[in-house]
Protein backbone atom coordinates (compact mmCIF):
# COMPACT_ATOMS: atom_id res chain seq x y z
CA UNK A 1 0.00 0.00 0.00
CA UNK A 2 1.31 3.40 -0.96
CA UNK A 3 2.02 5.90 1.81
CA UNK A 4 3.16 8.88 -0.22
CA UNK A 5 0.48 11.11 -1.73
CA UNK A 6 1.99 11.07 -5.20
CA UNK A 7 2.15 7.26 -5.13
CA UNK A 8 -1.51 7.09 -4.09
CA UNK A 9 -2.43 9.38 -6.95
CA UNK A 10 -0.38 7.30 -9.37
CA UNK A 11 -2.26 4.18 -8.22
CA UNK A 12 -5.60 5.90 -8.87
CA UNK A 13 -4.44 6.96 -12.33
CA UNK A 14 -3.22 3.46 -13.13
CA UNK A 15 -6.60 1.96 -12.26
CA UNK A 16 -8.43 4.40 -14.55
CA UNK A 17 -5.97 3.88 -17.38
CA UNK A 18 -6.05 0.09 -17.06
CA UNK A 19 -9.83 0.10 -17.40
CA UNK A 20 -9.72 2.44 -20.40
CA UNK A 21 -6.94 0.46 -22.07
CA UNK A 22 -8.77 -2.83 -21.52
CA UNK A 23 -11.95 -1.46 -23.13
CA UNK A 24 -10.12 -0.03 -26.14
CA UNK A 25 -8.02 -3.18 -26.60
CA UNK A 26 -11.00 -5.53 -26.35
CA UNK A 27 -13.02 -3.42 -28.82
CA UNK A 28 -10.17 -3.58 -31.32
CA UNK A 29 -9.71 -7.32 -30.84
CA UNK A 30 -13.42 -7.94 -31.28
CA UNK A 31 -13.55 -5.99 -34.54
CA UNK A 32 -10.50 -7.83 -35.88
CA UNK A 33 -12.13 -11.14 -35.00
CA UNK A 34 -15.36 -10.12 -36.76
CA UNK A 35 -13.38 -9.00 -39.81
CA UNK A 36 -11.46 -12.29 -39.99
CA UNK A 37 -14.69 -14.27 -39.80
CA UNK A 38 -16.26 -12.07 -42.49
CA UNK A 39 -13.27 -12.60 -44.79
CA UNK A 40 -13.49 -16.36 -44.36
CA UNK A 41 -17.24 -16.37 -44.96
CA UNK A 42 -17.55 -14.00 -47.92
CA UNK A 43 -14.85 -11.70 -49.30
CA UNK A 44 -17.27 -9.31 -51.03
CA UNK A 45 -19.23 -8.42 -47.92
CA UNK A 46 -16.12 -8.37 -45.71
CA UNK A 47 -14.88 -4.92 -46.75
CA UNK A 48 -17.03 -2.94 -44.26
CA UNK A 49 -15.95 -5.25 -41.43
CA UNK A 50 -12.29 -4.86 -42.34
CA UNK A 51 -12.70 -1.10 -42.60
CA UNK A 52 -14.25 -1.01 -39.11
CA UNK A 53 -11.44 -3.16 -37.72
CA UNK A 54 -8.82 -0.87 -39.25
CA UNK A 55 -10.58 2.11 -37.70
CA UNK A 56 -10.56 0.49 -34.25
CA UNK A 57 -6.89 -0.41 -34.58
CA UNK A 58 -6.09 3.18 -35.55
CA UNK A 59 -8.07 4.44 -32.58
CA UNK A 60 -6.23 2.11 -30.19
CA UNK A 61 -2.91 3.20 -31.67
CA UNK A 62 -3.78 6.88 -31.35
CA UNK A 63 -4.69 6.42 -27.69
CA UNK A 64 -1.41 4.66 -27.01
CA UNK A 65 -3.02 1.34 -26.16
CA UNK A 66 -1.31 -0.38 -29.10
CA UNK A 67 2.05 0.52 -30.54
CA UNK A 68 1.70 2.10 -33.98
CA UNK A 69 3.75 -0.61 -35.66
CA UNK A 70 1.75 -3.32 -33.93
CA UNK A 71 -1.46 -1.76 -35.28
CA UNK A 72 0.10 -1.38 -38.73
CA UNK A 73 1.13 -5.05 -38.74
CA UNK A 74 -2.37 -6.17 -37.79
CA UNK A 75 -3.94 -3.94 -40.42
CA UNK A 76 -1.53 -5.25 -43.04
CA UNK A 77 -2.38 -8.84 -42.24
CA UNK A 78 -6.09 -8.10 -42.41
CA UNK A 79 -5.77 -6.37 -45.76
CA UNK A 80 -3.58 -9.16 -47.08
CA UNK A 81 -6.15 -11.79 -46.09
CA UNK A 82 -8.94 -9.73 -47.69
CA UNK A 83 -6.97 -9.39 -50.95
CA UNK A 84 -6.20 -13.10 -50.96
CA UNK A 85 -9.86 -13.98 -50.39
CA UNK A 86 -10.94 -11.64 -53.19
CA UNK A 87 -8.43 -13.15 -55.59
CA UNK A 88 -9.55 -16.73 -54.96
CA UNK A 89 -13.28 -16.05 -55.26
Amino acid sequence: MANIASAKKRNRQNVKRRIRNRDVRSRARKQVKVARQAVQADAKSAEPAVKQAVSELDRASAKGVLHKRNAARRKGRLMKSLAKAKATK
